[in-house]
Parts: structure tokens; C-alpha cells; sequence
């Protein structure tokens, strides 16, 4: 893990025994409305493997373990795996795995039908996450639920993403470089104006068309 990285992970170790209870503030009400969206776009079937990118305290994984054969959750932080198995096991879901994994390097080799994250993408500069989502594309899932912070206009330099520096790009960029990837978009979901939810399916001679809703 680089230096960068790992900063980020032990920044997010120190808060997981808390992570889950801040649900008070703005930005956290936007998170849980992007969460849900993303959970709902998931949808999957029964045999699905479903790959959790960011996993964090396990909120995706966890819901969507009741409908998936397999959930996988990857995360750079283990104080934050380790909040994600404590819930398992106090649930008693037992189709969960969670260990370590970068969106670059998901340490994850095993067939996957559909990828979702939320909320962790936009750690990475955009040259990385251009990268993440041609790793991710190399896993072959039909489809890819994104959930995170994307300018739905121009950026404003004085103010920045709920008053901190998160790495953004606007939504055109994210859709090209998915579609540059092999994925068709579905459907894109206003939360804020700097926070949506994008769900691309594989390419396979269908475009499909793209639904787009309002700002919830």
C-alpha cells in the first residue's frame, strides 16, 4: 500500500467504531439517500456474486447479501472490515466475505456479475479512477452501480463538496469513461447537485437507454 493510501486507511480505522452513528449531518443524509439508490439499482438475482468496492462498515454489502448468492466487500481500512464482520456475525449473515482490496487491485479474481460502490471512488485522482473502472471492467460484470460525489454542473473552486476536499469530476466524464470501458448507462440519479448515482450495464449490441431522475 503507498503512502497516500495508507493514510487514508488508518484516518478511517480511528473512526470506524463511530462511522455508523453519524447520521445527523448533512452530507451523511446525502450518503444514506445515495446508499439506498444504489442498493435499489443493485437488484440482484439469486446466483449473482456481487463485488462491494469501499465496502466500509459493510452498509451495501450487508443489505444486498439477502438477495446475492455471494457478497464480497473490499476495503483498504481494516478498522472498517473489522466494524463489517462484527455486523455479519451479530446479524448471523454468513454469504458475506470481507478483506482488503484497492479499487486498482480488488484482490479478487473470481467471476462477478455485478460491482457496486459508494462514496469511495472519489478518493482516487481522476487518472486513478479512470483505472479502477478498467479493472473493474476486466472483472466482466454485467452491471456497475456507482455511487459518489460527480458535479452535475460547474464545480465551484469556493465550495468545495461539504466544505472539504473531495476529488470529483463532473458526471460527463465518469459516463465516458465507463462507456470507454464497455458499459452502456441505464439510468443516472440526481441526489445533489455534486453527489448522483450511475448504473451501467454491459455492451452486448443493445445500447440501451439511459432514465435519468430528478434531485431527490
Amino acid at each position: 500500500m503507498d503512502k497516500d493510501l495508507k493514510e487514508l486507511a488508518d484516518r478511517f480505522s480511528q473512526i470506524a467504531h463511530r462511522y455508523d452513528d453519524k447520521h445527523d449531518s448533512e452530507d451523511k443524509k446525502i450518503y444514506n439517500a445515495c446508499a439506498s439508490l444504489v442498493i435499489d439499482h443493485a437488484d440482484p438475482r439469486s446466483d449473482d456474486v456481487v463485488l462491494d468496492l469501499g465496502t466500509g462498515t459493510g452498509l451495501i454489502a450487508l443489505a444486498l447479501a439477502g438477495n446475492a448468492e455471494r457478497v464480497v466487500g473490499r476495503d483498504i481500512s481494516e478498522g472498517m472490515l473489522d466494524q463489517a464482520r462484527e455486523k455479519a456475525a451479530d446479524n448471523g449473515i454468513e454469504n458475506v466475505e470481507f478483506g482488503y482490496g484497492e479499487f486498482r487491485d480488488p484482490q479478487y479474481d473470481v467471476e462477478v456479475d455485478i460491482v457496486v460502490s459508494n462514496f469511495a471512488l472519489h478518493h482516487l485522482p481522476n487518472e486513478g479512477k479512470r483505472e479502477a473502472i478498467e479493472v473493474i471492467a476486466d472483472l466482466g460484470p454485467r452491471r456497475v452501480v456507482l455511487g459518489d460525489a460527480m458535479f452535475f454542473g460547474s464545480p465551484d473552486p469556493e465550495e468545495p463538496l461539504f466544505g472539504h476536499g473531495v476529488d470529483a469530476e463532473p458526471v460527463g466524464m465518469l459516463v465516458d469513461e465507463l462507456t470507454d470501458a464497455g458499459f452502456a448507462l441505464t439510468a443516472v440519479e440526481r441526489v445533489h447537485d455534486q453527489v448522483g448515482v450511475l448504473v451501467a450495464e454491459r455492451t452486448d449490441g443493445d445500447t440501451g437507454s439511459v432514465e435519468s431522475t430528478a434531485e431527490k
